[in-house]
C-alpha cells in the first residue's frame, strides 16, 4: 500500500502436447480431469469464447517489464533479454514470459488520460465511454452481457481477488445487478456454498421450488431487474455447488502448484485457469500493491517475478490444452509508471506511454504493435487509448456486430468509446 500523497489507502482496496487419454488425464488431474481430454478440448474450442484478465492494481512499470530501455537516462538497472521471437526484447525480470513471446502480442503505444487511481481504474475497466449520464459496466460485466454464460451454467463473471468476496454488483453499471461479479475472496469458495448435511436433497429441491414460486409472485407487476438478479444469483450458486472440486486444492497436481508459484498471485492465476476449464466465461484475477512511488527497483524485483511465473505457465497450459484458440488473455493496469525517477527512487503515475500484453483468440502472435521514443517518455506514431483496446477485444472474442451496442431501456449505447476502433495490427 503506497503512502504517497497522490494516493489514498482506499484507492487500492477494492502438445505436455497431448494427454495420453481420458483415464490418464483424470488420474493426473483429479475431479476435473475429464475436461482435459483432447476431444473435450476441441468441443470447447469450437463453441465457447472466454477471457481471463490479470489486473495489476496500482500500475505495473512498463520500463521494468514489456518496454525496457536499458542504458538510457531513465532505463533503470535491469537488462533487456531476447525472447522466443527474434528482435523482440523484454525486461530480464520476465524470463518465463520471454519464452512465450511467440504466443503473445504487446501494445507499447497505450496512451490514456487519467493519472489518478480513482479516475483511471474506472475509465480503463469501462473502455472510456463518453458521458451519457449512466455508469458503464466493467469489461467482465460487458462480456457476461454480450456473450452470456457458457454452456456449463457456471457464473459468467468470476473475480478472484485478495481480501473479501461476495457478489459484487457495482461492476455491472447500468446493465443491472444480474451482471455483477461473483468475487472469490482470497481465492476461496463462497461462504456456505455447500448444502448443510441436515437438509436432504429432497428438502433442498422443495425449498428452491418454493423460492422460485414466491419470486414469480413477487415479480408480477414489478420491474424485473432486481428480482431477476436475485434469481440469477441463486441459480449460479446452485451450479457452483455442483463443482466444489474446483476449490479442492488436494486435486491440483503438485507440479502445477510449483509452476504457478506458491505466492498469492500464482495460486489465484492457477484457480483462474481451472475456472476457465470448468466453463466460466470471464475470469478476472486481481493483484494489488503495484504502486511503486518509492523504491521502485526493489519493488519490481519482488513483484514482477510473481507475475512472470504464473502468467507464462497460464499461456503454456492454455496452448497445450488447445484452449488458447478460444481464450483471450489480457494483462492490464490503470496506467504505467513515469520514466523519470523521483526523489524516493520510485516511479509515479504515467498514462502517457505504457504497455498492455495479451494473447489468445483473435490476437496476432509474436507481435509488438507501436512503440515509445528512445527514453520511453512518449509514444512514437499512433497512440491507442483504452477504447481502441476494448473494440479490439470485443472483435477478438467474436462479439457479433448486432451486439456491439447496448439497449438501456430504449437508449442505444455503444459498447465503448465510438471515436475509437479496433487495432487491426493486433487482430489475427
Amino acid at each position: 500500500m503506497s503512502d504517497h500523497p497522490l494516493c489514498k489507502p482506499w484507492e487500492h482496496e477494492i502438445p505436455r502436447r497431448k494427454l495420453l487419454g481420458a483415464g490418464l488425464a483424470g488420474a493426473a488431474l483429479g475431479g476435473v480431469g475429464g475436461l482435459f481430454h483432447p476431444a473435450v478440448g476441441e468441443e470447447i474450442k469450437k463453441k465457447e469464447k472466454q477471457c481471463i484478465l490479470i489486473w495489476l492494481d496500482g500500475g505495473m512499470s512498463q520500463l521494468e517489464s514489456f518496454d525496457p530501455k536499458p542504458n538510457t537516462q531513465f532505463g533503470g538497472p535491469f537488462r533487456a533479454i531476447p525472447t522466443s521471437v527474434p528482435g523482440i526484447h523484454v525486461s530480464e525480470l520476465l524470463p518465463h514470459t520471454a519464452k512465450q513471446m511467440h504466443r503473445l502480442a504487446i501494445c507499447r503505444s497505450v496512451c490514456t488520460k487519467d493519472n489518478s487511481h480513482s479516475a483511471g481504474v474506472g475509465r480503463i475497466n469501462r473502455g472510456d465511454p463518453k458521458n451519457r449520464g449512466v455508469v458503464y459496466p466493467y469489461l467482465g460485466s460487458a462480456v457476461a452481457k454480450l456473450l452470456g454464460p457458457c454452456e456449463s451454467g457456471l457464473p459468467p463473471y468470476v473475480w478472484i481477488k485478495p481480501y473479501s468476496g461476495g457478489f459484487k454488483t457495482e461492476d455491472a453499471g447500468f446493465l443491472g445487478a444480474k451482471f455483477g461479479a461473483l468475487a472469490l475472496g482470497d481465492g476461496k469458495a463462497p461462504e456456505n456454498l455447500l448444502r448443510h448435511p441436515a437438509i436432504s436433497p429432497e428438502d433442498d429441491a422443495a425449498r428452491n421450488e418454493l423460492r422460485e414460486k414466491l419470486n414469480r409472485n413477487y415479480a408480477a407487476g414489478r420491474r424485473p431487474d432486481i428480482n431477476d438478479a436475485n434469481s440469477f444469483a441463486f441459480d449460479m450458486a446452485r451450479e457452483l455447488m455442483k463443482r466444489e472440486d474446483l476449490f479442492d486444492e488436494s486435486k491440483i497436481p503438485p507440479r502445477d502448484v510449483e509452476r504457478y508459484g506458491r505466492h498469492e498471485l500464482g495460486r489465484h492465476v492457477l484457480l483462474g485457469r481451472r475456472m476457465l476449464e470448468a466453463g466460466v466465461r470471464f475470469v478476472k484475477v486481481n493483484s494489488y500493491h503495484w504502486d511503486s512511488h518509492g523504491d521502485n527497483f526493489n519493488a519490481c524485483q519482488s513483484l514482477i517475478p510473481q507475475f512472470d511465473q504464473p502468467f507464462a505457465a497460464l499461456i503454456e497450459d492454455l496452448a497445450e490444452r488447445g484452449m488458447l484458440e478460444n481464450v483471450l488473455v489480457i494483462m492490464l493496469s490503470e496506467f504505467g509508471r513515469t520514466p523519470k525517477i523521483n526523489s524516493h527512487l520510485g516511479r509515479d503515475h504515467w498514462p502517457e506511454a505504457w504497455s498492455v500484453c495479451m494473447a489468445g483468440c483473435g490476437i496476432q502472435r509474436g507481435r509488438v504493435v507501436g512503440g515509445t521514443n528512445e527514453k520511453g517518455t512518449f509514444v512514437e506514431g499512433p497512440e491507442y487509448d483504452i477504447g481502441h483496446l476494448f473494440h479490439t477485444w470485443f472483435r477478438a472474442l467474436g462479439v457479433p456486430e448486432e451486439k456491439m451496442s447496448y439497449n438501456n431501456h430504449g437508449q442505444p449505447l455503444p459498447v465503448a468509446n465510438e471515436d475509437c476502433a479496433a487495432i487491426g495490427e493486433l487482430l489475427a
